[in-house]
């Protein structure tokens, strides 16, 4: 055995070690996303338009400390608190699905005050008439009006420590008892001293909890803030009594809160997606390369393992579009294994012997892989950048997908044909063939197609601006969607006058086909009154809240800019890189609009079939603009060998010849992605099913677009240019 092969079989041997011991127990190693193990996702933006400018470069900071102290507290495993930009603060709460406890606890800006009340009865009826006294505010306990003074006798800043405890003299009614500082302590002895027989006002937030009247002097530094609370009340009160008050307020502007039943329900569906697309793929290439193809297979299976590794060195997290990157992955993995066997097929139907054939394969098929590899590098590269969520998370599975495919695919398949080689074990590769080379005249119809392009797309473009924003969901308008799913059947018609009793008579609502669940959309947070409501209309109609998506406005306006920006640099980036690589604008121009093409049929569909445009969407789209770019330089590589090995013949036959030369890999690749496609469409569950539904019209139109449409502009561009140059 070669020197040469013996360090390639350790080091693959080694990395499959090193990787199995990296991702077992997969349960251990591989960090769920909040869309597969249920949480919250929350965006929370620090308002700090009422302070001073000179401390707002610290009042986020402030914020994000007090924000974590209080999560701590909470007991939440494994939560992220990061601050994004100047005043935003992401937060996710693995786990969590309480969200009204959760949104109280971290939302409360928690600001403490001890006020004296006036018992003057002139003064506060001035006050109700709308004309407080100067130095004096009018707050409300329940109902109750109480005149304080503005001033306060003492602030939260002074709490050290705060509990939950329960008065047996009220039926063991909780509480909350706190301890001052030794400063806070004589303030609070002042205060009660000089003021017995005064109410004094417990204020939080603004509101009275409490307004006790001092019965004598409290020299001990401790007191209690009652107020009917409920034991958790209690217990989150003294959390947030305990780390401090908020430095200003905060607003929720984003949360994705998910179930654990959806989460539980994504990864069922994900895993089933992932096995029977897997299957069948794995079956198809076997059949049809037979030897060649069970080596692929094995490579395949390799990038699943490297794959995972991948995700699990880099600490990152699997999502719901994560898995369908991995999916994905699998399925545009079979395209460079689809380009060597099919060269190598070449090969040897050139007569050339079998470790000639072989080697060649490889070499030839190497400039294809990799420029096709790279551009859709570029497109995931970019949608990590602008990308939020678990579209990063599509994005960087894909990434390390994509190069550990190039890997397996170019390194370890020829790894082992060389070791079958060298022990003399490997004396023919035989190959199934189905789809023989044809010798279509493809330019000669371009115009036809060029017509039929312009009408599918003209009708979508129809669709899609005839239905206005109803074609954008809450990502990008802004709003609230929750999801519901029944015990038993329950009909639109229930739900909307439900929803009318409720004051939400403007409310959208899509029931989800073949389930007992609904979806609701409102443009502010309803989910307590919809409860209220449903618990009153469907008593016997059990119901659980599988997820709520809500944006406000402006990050509404913010995820659309950075969706418009991340599809444009992204053309921009490939139409740089394959200008390039070819050395030729013609090629680059044609492949862009063959790509732009894709894009525009899988909107125009997406607007035709009711569907909206969402984050998931614009994931999907730069996924096709890579896949469709991918397919294009496949062709572009061969019309350049063919240009290079027949000189004389005219760009209209050279495209002709690459064409026809390619169409097997091109029916065959396209096949075997379309079979993952599939697999996530009838079986990756409804919250992916958008998703699915793009890759599979965007895949179709690239197979069409990257044969009738890519490759016959080149001669377009040429004519124009050349027509340029004579003038």
């Amino acid at each position: 055995m070669y020197k040469n092969l013996q360090w390639k079989i350790y080091l693959i041997l080694g990395l499959v070690v090193v990787s199995l011991w990296m991702i077992l127990p997969l349960n251990e190693k591989i960090n769920l996303g909040l869309d597969l193990q249920g949480g919250m996702h929350l965006v929370l933006r620090v308002d700090t338009s009422k302070i001073a400018p000179e401390a707002r470069a610290k009042a986020s900071e402030r914020a994000l400390e007090v924000i974590r102290n209080r999560i701590d507290e909470f007991g939440v495993k494994e939560p992220s608190i990061q601050l994004q930009g100047v005043d935003n603060i992401v937060v996710q709460l693995p786990g969590v699905t309480d969200r009204d406890r959760a949104l109280g606890l971290l939302a409360r800006t928690a600001h403490l005050e001890f006020k004296m009340v006036s018992d003057d009865p002139e003064k506060l009826k001035e006050a109700i008439s709308g004309a407080a006294p100067e130095g004096y505010e009018l707050l409300y306990l329940d109902a109750e009006p109480f005149l304080v003074k503005a001033a306060p006798a003492l602030t939260g800043e002074a709490v050290v420590d705060a509990r939950v405890d329960f008065d047996q003299s009220a039926f063991g009614q909780p509480y909350v008892g706190f301890t001052l500082n030794a400063q806070g302590a004589r303030d609070f002895a002042r205060c009660t001293r000089e003021n017995i027989g005064q109410r004094l006002a417990i204020v939080l937030d603004g509101k009275v909890r409490s307004a006790p009247v001092i019965q004598t002097e409290i020299p001990s530094g401790q007191g209690r803030i009652t107020g009917r609370f409920s034991q958790q009340e209690a217990s989150d009160l003294a959390i947030v009594l305990r780390v401090g008050a908020l430095p200003a307020p905060v607003v929720v502007e984003e949360e994705r809160t998910v179930g654990p039943l959806l989460g539980q329900d994504s990864i069922k569906h994900g895993i089933r997606a992932t096995v029977i697309g897997a299957l069948l793929v794995f079956i198809f290439v076997l059949a049809y390369y037979l030897l060649a193809g069970l080596i692929a297979n094995v490579a395949l299976i390799l990038n699943f393992i490297f794959t995972l590794a991948g995700l699990a060195y880099f600490h990152a997290t699997l999502t719901l579009p994560g898995i369908a990157g991995l999916i994905l992955t699998l399925g545009m993995a079979v395209d460079a294994n689809v380009l060597i066997n099919e060269r190598i097929r070449e090969e040897l139907r050139a007569g050339r012997p079998l470790r000639t054939a072989i080697s060649n394969g490889y070499n030839k098929a190497f400039t294809a892989i990799f420029d096709s590899n790279l551009t859709t590098l570029i497109a995931a590269g970019l949608l990590f950048w602008f990308g939020t969520g678990p579209i990063r998370g599509f994005a960087i599975t894909l990434t390390i997908g994509l190069l550990s495919s190039m890997f397996t695919a170019i390194f370890v398949t020829r790894t082992i044909f060389e070791f079958l080689l060298s022990t003399d074990r490997l004396k023919k590769l035989s190959m199934v063939e189905l789809i023989k080379q044809p010798k279509l005249d493809y330019i000669k119809i371009r115009y036809i197609c060029y017509a039929l392009s312009i009408l599918i797309i003209a009708t979508g473009a129809y669709a899609y601006f005839s239905r206005g924003q109803g074609m954008y969901g809450v990502d990008f308008t802004g709003g609230q969607l929750q999801e519901y799913s029944f015990q038993n059947s329950i009909n639109i018609e229930s739900i909307r006058n439900s929803l009318g009793s409720a004051g939400l008579g403007d409310a959208a609502i899509q029931k989800i086909s073949g389930k007992n669940e609904v979806i609701i959309k409102t443009a502010n947070d309803t989910v307590k009154k919809v409860n209220d409501q449903f618990d009153k209309d469907f008593p016997d109609n059990k119901y659980q809240l599988m997820r709520i998506e809500h944006v406000g406005p402006v990050v509404g306006k913010d995820l659309k800019s950075k969706a418009l920006k991340s599809l444009f640099y992204s053309l921009i980036g490939i139409l740089i890189y394959v200008g390039f690589r070819f050395r030729h604008f013609n090629f680059a121009a044609a492949g862009v609009i063959a790509l732009l093409h894709d894009v525009a049929v899988t909107a125009g569909f997406l607007a035709l079939t009711g569907r909206e445009m969402s984050l998931t969407v614009v994931a999907a789209l730069l996924t096709i603009a890579g896949y469709s770019i991918n397919d294009t330089i496949v062709i572009y590589d061969r019309i350049r060998e063919v240009i290079r090995t027949m000189p004389k013949v005219g760009l209209k036959d050279v495209i002709n010849i690459a064409v026809n030369q390619t169409m097997s890999r091109t029916i065959l690749t396209t096949l075997c992605t379309l079979l993952v496609v599939l697999a996530l469409f009838f079986y990756g569950g409804e919250v992916i099913n958008v998703f699915s539904f793009c890759l599979l019209i965007g895949f179709m139109s690239g197979i069409y677009s990257t044969v009738f449409i890519a490759s016959p502009l080149i001669l377009v561009w040429e004519g124009f240019n050349s027509g340029k140059n004579k003038k």
